[in-house]
């Protein structure tokens, strides 16, 4: 039976596409359900192209690292279903919706992971994504895992994933392991994220004192409904108040969840640098809420009309991008910004897909 390395050493000797018992994608069955008939999305008569940030995976193979390690049991849950890579359900929605794109990116997980362990769980599930990605050019752009815990092997395979593996940017957590992002240690890899000017995407992942606060427990699934937004929150106000937008002044970042309460609340954060002497804001070079016009972009999942006019009025519509959270039903289909009254059809492009077929560089 082969060992953990054996697997990894295989992996990237596979050929495109998922290996499943010696066959490849087509000729196991994957994606060749019948498939209903594709929306087609118009505005103004025009077609135009949706293109997904939010939408999960998971990489089955992973199992075979981590089945013998401290990491199985977050593993073990997504190994089938909607979300694992290659299962027939994720065209069959995109079709049905009408997303021409999805951004696949793996939720933050495994940063407990010691250094070697971590290298060989992000390997196997980048160069998955990316055969996936490659056998389906015309649906789907990867976006990297990276072992943030370790920050200067997760700027290599940052490194690694854009330039060899055509990757498009890169999944992150809010933070790790109880360690804000924001702190010096992480540094490394902001720098490299900043030199390959790609998008970051960060979704909340259980954390201390958001998602894991013992206070929302108790009905309504307070953790998810309150904690998600809420740690994407704390991460971006980090990013902010620390100083570490300013040292790397090109960096974008989308933050999950609509960028968590910040947007709709970062009048606060601005008056906060107005009041007393301003000690915390002395050194920024912007207003809290104006990196919401430059480094920062947020996604769609406000859910009602005037939160998403609102998003609009702090964000503007070149920060702001459509998210399904895929395959987790949140009602936030296409129709939620085709029929916004308040928006132009250009703008309903712009959120829908064209801003990031720019900055995706999806041709």
């Amino acid at each position: 039976m082969q060992n953990r390395r054996e697997f990894v050493r295989n992996v990237a000797s596979a050929t495109a596409g998922l290996a499943l018992g010696g066959r490849g994608l087509a000729d196991a069955g994957f994606l060749q359900a019948p498939a209903p008939a594709r929306r087609q999305v118009m505005i103004g008569g025009k077609r135009i192209k949706v293109v997904d940030i939010h939408a999960h995976t998971f990489v089955p193979e992973v199992w075979e690292v981590v089945k013998d390690t401290k990491l199985a049991d977050q593993a073990k849950n997504n190994l089938t279903g909607a979300i694992a890579l290659g299962n027939p359900a994720r065209l069959q929605y995109m079709d049905k919706e009408g997303i021409d794109y999805e951004a696949i990116n793996v939720n933050g997980w495994g940063y407990a992971a010691e250094r070697e362990l971590a290298r060989d769980v992000v390997k196997v599930q980048n160069e998955k994504i990316s055969q996936f990605c490659a056998a389906h050019p015309d649906r789907f752009v990867g976006m990297a895992t990276l072992a943030l815990q370790h920050p200067d092997l997760a700027a290599d395979q940052l490194d690694e994933a854009v330039k060899k593996l055509g990757m498009r940017g890169a999944a992150i957590g809010g933070s790790v392991e109880g360690q804000e992002l924001s702190d010096r240690k992480f540094d490394p890899f902001w720098a490299k994220a900043e030199e390959l000017g790609v998008m970051l995407f960060m979704h909340p992942q259980n954390a201390p004192g958001t998602t894991n606060n013992p206070r929302l427990q108790g009905k309504g699934g307070l953790g998810n409904t309150i904690g998600n937004p809420l740690e994407t929150t704390v991460f971006l106000s980090h990013l902010i108040f620390e100083g570490t937008l300013d040292r790397f002044p090109g960096l974008k970042i989308c933050g999950a969840h609509a960028g968590g309460y910040l947007p709709s609340y970062s009048g606060r954060s601005d008056a906060l640098c107005g009041r007393g002497n301003g000690a915390d804001c002395k050194a920024l070079k912007n207003k809290p809420s104006e990196y919401f016009k430059k480094q920062l972009f947020v996604d769609t999942m406000i859910f009602h009309e005037d939160g998403l006019r609102h998003l609009v009025a702090e964000v503007g519509v070149d920060h702001i991008f459509y998210g399904t959270d895929y395959p987790f039903d949140w009602p936030v289909g296409i129709d939620f910004v085709l029929k916004a009254p308040f928006l132009k059809d250009a703008e309903k492009e712009a959120i829908l897909g064209g801003n990031l077929v720019k900055l995706l560089r999806i041709t």
